[in-house]
């Protein structure tokens, strides 16, 4: 089942599941939100299906291509209050990441034997992969922004004026509710960009933190369920309607050097990350990033992820936005 949320004819959001073939959409009953679809469920101890079923659903005239043409598609998961919604994400956990990472800062000097994402990547080889039910080796771990940085598919990304970069990292996404309960709630996942500034983070490992404070994209839909183990998908950019660099991504757990448990386990264990009512969006990593052969974006640029498993590709162009704060304007009180 895959889930959308967007704005019908009549201007109203609505939230709605998309038939087999993707051409259709059922909007469901007597909900608007996918956060308020899956809250209803938790406290009914239902599934999402379940919840759905129970519902029902009213078919839509407009078709889902119009939809995304219209730019009436938004991110499958969010939150009223985008103080309540944090966007958080892990590293080094595919095979392949440490390589495109250790590339990245090798070539400043060429004189390391062994950097310290590579040292990590080994820790998650060695284990990231526990018995169910066990704590393994921690991933890398950072924080983006709250809800406020989510930027629905088809829209631009923008980018900071003081950014040395603008890229893509293509991903799968993690989404959650926290119940009432304190409990974490997987409703499933999606395909995102997790844009970063890798010019900035090149610079210095330690920057690394302020090179994944960015808006970032997922979706267009929310495929409810467990991850599939073997995700293939390709990540383009496209410059004046031509595609200038186009590469394969995989994910999923056979591609992963971390299990997603163990993922979620290093997330989820710090009890900020557990109250009730609040939403999660979670980057799971990525090996291929343009940077890592030599690409340089330009305003007007559009990225393209795509896994078919997740249906409609995640499409989004960039551009600068001025920074509204400079030096020195502090107001003392």
């Amino acid at each position: 089942m895959r889930l959308i949320q967007f704005i019908d004819a009549a201007g109203r959001r609505r939230v709605g599941t998309l038939s087999e073939d993707g051409q259709q959409i059922n909007a469901i009953q007597g909900v608007s939100t996918t956060y308020a679809l899956a809250m209803a469920a938790i406290e009914a101890r239902h599934t999402l299906a379940e919840e759905i079923s129970r519902r029902g659903t009213a078919l839509i005239r407009e078709s889902y291509t119009s939809l995304l043409a219209g730019l009436r598609i938004m991110v499958p998961l969010d939150h009223e209050n985008p103080a309540h919604c944090l966007v958080t994400g892990t590293g080094l956990t595919h095979l392949g990441s440490a390589a495109t990472r250790d590339k990245m800062h090798l070539d400043q000097s060429g004189m390391e034997t062994m950097t310290d994402s590579m040292r990590m990547f080994r820790w998650g080889l060695d284990g990231g992969q526990p018995a169910p039910g066990t704590a393994g080796a921690q991933p890398e771990w950072f924080y983006k922004g709250d809800g406020g940085i989510l930027v629905a598919p088809g829209h631009p990304i923008p980018y900071p004026d003081f950014s040395e970069d603008a890229g893509e990292e293509p991903e799968i996404v993690g989404l959650y509710v926290i119940g009432h309960d304190g409990r974490p709630h997987r409703l499933g996942f999606a395909i995102g960009n997790e844009f970063s500034d890798h010019v900035m983070e090149r610079k210095n490992y330690l920057y690394l933190a302020h090179s994944k404070l960015r808006f970032c994209s997922f979706g267009p839909e929310l495929l409810v369920g467990k991850m599939p183990a073997d995700i293939q998908g390709t990540s383009r950019i496209i410059r004046d309607g031509k595609p200038i660099w186009e590469k394969p991504f995989l994910s999923g757990e056979n591609n992963m050097s971390h299990t997603l448990e163990n993922l979620e386990y290093h997330h989820f264990k710090y009890t900020q990350f557990l109250r009730p009512g609040s939403v999660h969006v979670h980057f799971f990593g990525t090996a291929t990033l343009s940077f890592a052969d030599g690409i340089r974006t330009q305003p007007g640029d559009e990225f393209e992820i795509h896994a078919p498993k997740f249906g409609a590709p995640l499409r989004n162009p960039i551009h600068p936005a001025p920074t509204p704060y400079a030096p020195g304007e502090t107001i003392q009180l």
